[in-house]
């Protein structure tokens, strides 16, 4: 005898998947096709490269008072026209969320196509400056479209407005395979120190400075360490590139889209966001472009310098001042820039570049001698990256004619960096990308003299 139940109960669930499949499918080409019209666009992506309705690229940057204020940027796809960011002081529950301020966003129209090698595609930026937030608080923030597509709840806490202990992470050069390679050594650098309050990035973040697919890596390598720990980036001589074959080298064109960074009024306008200056708490961190208009950056470096109230005053830039690796040589920064350093006594210079390592320092020079007890400043070039190259011992040498004796290098090592400033202490840490202890120096500072010690 046939089972017409069974007939009909097996055709009826046949028929509900039918329905289902062909309801997913034509979801997932009206997706396809409402990204830009053509879903060709998307072909050869990754998924974490192609931008929805939800937020990606999220990241923290300083744009005020670090005390009372930060930055957030984000991505969306062009659906998105309107966006806001949400905080509020975090709770021990999800109860915070009931208190929490709404802030509408800055909109930008960004085309990807600009590049030849990009996907040609629009994506919508969206910006928000937290402003007036209290001091040494913890906040919690998201953002989104203020319906449906929100990130997750991301907390970070404020400055004080005092005097406090400060750790913070430095990087150099991420630059290639920053997905495969670069992804290790954040993410150690993040379990070393997950309560840092800054990280400096040293320039050469990636490679290709237009090529978004790179960006995509870099952002996914680092993923919400990026969104809490707030960045501090300098540009890098691969974050300029032609966007033409005929063309002169640009800044990368993602870079002003991507991270809301203070605006310098006092410099040319091709200078804006890539040179600037943070204070927090009793540091200065003076970020400079040693790509182009270095003379144009002399003035404001002493004057960031003369005016500076900080108890520690830092300097990053992509070249490296006194270049380890043979055949680079940035001689406009020791004749023109390193006087500046030496005459205002500078702590730090932290820079990128020559993909090895090598900590030196400047002894402190009196009128008639010279101590290797009393220092002036540290100068640190260091490499996050997997591109590796030789240190030219030689040419290391011939920088004492400029007053500089080098203490460590290394080679064919991937480096992170935490530093910490307490009291008139700064412990600076190199550790390798397995998270062992590769260099450790001490600069101890009597603040009445500025006299400083290296130990």
């Amino acid at each position: 005898m046939i089972n017409f139940f069974n007939i009909n109960k097996s055709f009826y669930k046949l028929l509900v998947l039918s329905i289902m499949f062909t309801s997913c499918k034509n979801e997932n080409s009206y997706q396809h096709e409402h990204h830009h019209g053509h879903s060709h666009v998307l072909e050869g992506l990754h998924h974490w490269e192609i931008p929805s309705k939800d937020p990606d690229r999220i990241i923290l940057t300083f744009n005020g008072d670090p005390a009372t204020s930060r930055a957030v940027t984000w991505r969306t796809d062009t659906t998105i026209t309107k966006a806001v960011a949400q905080i509020a002081e975090a709770s021990v529950n999800s109860k915070f969320a009931e208190n929490a301020k709404t802030i509408v966003a800055n909109n930008e129209v960004f085309d990807l196509g600009l590049y030849k090698d990009n996907a040609s595609l629009k994506v919508h930026y969206h910006s928000v400056n937290f402003e007036d937030l209290s001091p040494d608080k913890l906040y919690a923030y998201r953002v989104g479209d203020g319906e449906e597509h929100w990130s997750e709840w991301i907390q970070f806490k404020t400055a004080k407005a005092e005097y406090a202990p400060t750790t913070f992470v430095y990087f150099g050069d991420a630059q290639n395979d920053v997905l495969s390679h670069w992804s290790r050594v954040i993410r150690m650098a993040y379990q070393t120190a997950p309560d840092a309050s800054f990280v400096v990035h040293a320039g050469d973040l990636i490679n290709r400075s237009h090529k978004d697919q790179e960006w995509a890596e870099w952002y996914k390598a680092g993923g919400f360490i990026h969104s809490q720990w707030t960045a501090i980036p300098a540009v890098g001589n691969h974050e300029f590139y032609p966007l033409e074959k005929e063309g002169g080298r640009q800044l990368a064109i993602q870079w002003r889209p991507q991270f809301t960074l203070p605006v310098e009024n006092s410099l040319p306008e091709k200078l804006h966001e890539t040179v600037y200056t943070v204070d927090y708490q009793d540091i200065r961190i003076i970020t400079l472009n040693s790509n182009t208009s270095l003379e144009e950056q002399t003035p404001y470096l002493e004057k960031q310098l003369k005016a500076s109230k900080a108890k520690w005053n830092i300097i990053t830039c992509h070249h490296s001042v006194f270049s380890p690796a043979k055949g680079r040589d940035f001689e406009f920064a020791r004749k023109n820039w390193k006087p500046l350093l030496d005459k205002y006594n500078v702590d730090l210079v932290l820079n990128g570049h020559d993909h090895t390592y090598a900590r030196g320092h400047v002894p402190m020079t009196t009128t008639s001698s010279q101590s290797d007890d009393e220092i002036t400043t540290v100068y640190v070039t260091s490499v996050s990256g997997p591109k590796q190259y030789e240190v030219d011992k030689d040419q290391m040498k011939a920088y004492e004619a400029d007053g500089y004796t080098p203490d460590v290098t290394a080679e064919q090592t991937q480096f992170y960096q935490v530093i910490t400033v307490e009291n008139n202490t700064l412990t600076y840490v190199a550790y390798t990308a397995v998270g062992e202890e590769y260099d450790r120096a001490v600069i101890v500072k009597d603040f009445e003299t500025g006299k400083k010690q290296l130990k």
